[in-house]
């Protein structure tokens, strides 16, 4: 199970960015968080265009199958929709990994039992 945010666990931020000209301010090689798939087209296809690591939310599994075709490396999806992505993950084969947002460890749990790729805590997106 991929978990990021955990203070336990060593882990790169993922940087929010809503602007091209903010990615250009990001650490090279940083995974960019864009937010909510929809709101954020035009900077996905400019990460894809330009090979940068992203991810973005997804709020339907159609969310997801186009994040993914435009090269998200992780989709976020609260549950029960994550299960969802993640068996359409396994059966197109998805490149990017499916993360479930969660605030407490508590949450793992669930998460595992239903086979998510992963989690990742709040702390885990550095805010600009």
């Amino acid at each position: 199970m991929i978990i990021i945010g955990h203070p336990d666990i060593p882990y790169e931020p993922f940087y929010y960015v809503e602007t091209i000209e903010e990615i250009a301010q990001t650490p090279s090689g940083a995974t960019l968080w864009l937010g909510p798939y929809r709101q954020t087209v035009e900077l996905a296809r400019h990460c894809h265009q330009n090979g940068l690591p992203y991810g973005v939310m997804a709020e339907s599994l159609t969310d997801a199958l186009l994040a993914n075709a435009l090269g998200a490396r992780y989709i976020l999806a609260s549950e029960p929709l994550a299960s969802k992505v993640q068996k359409a993950a396994e059966t197109y084969l998805f490149d990017a990994k499916v993360l479930v947002p969660v605030t407490d460890e508590s949450d793992m749990e669930a998460v595992a039992q239903v086979g998510v790729d992963g989690i990742i805590f709040p702390q885990a997106i550095a805010q600009h």
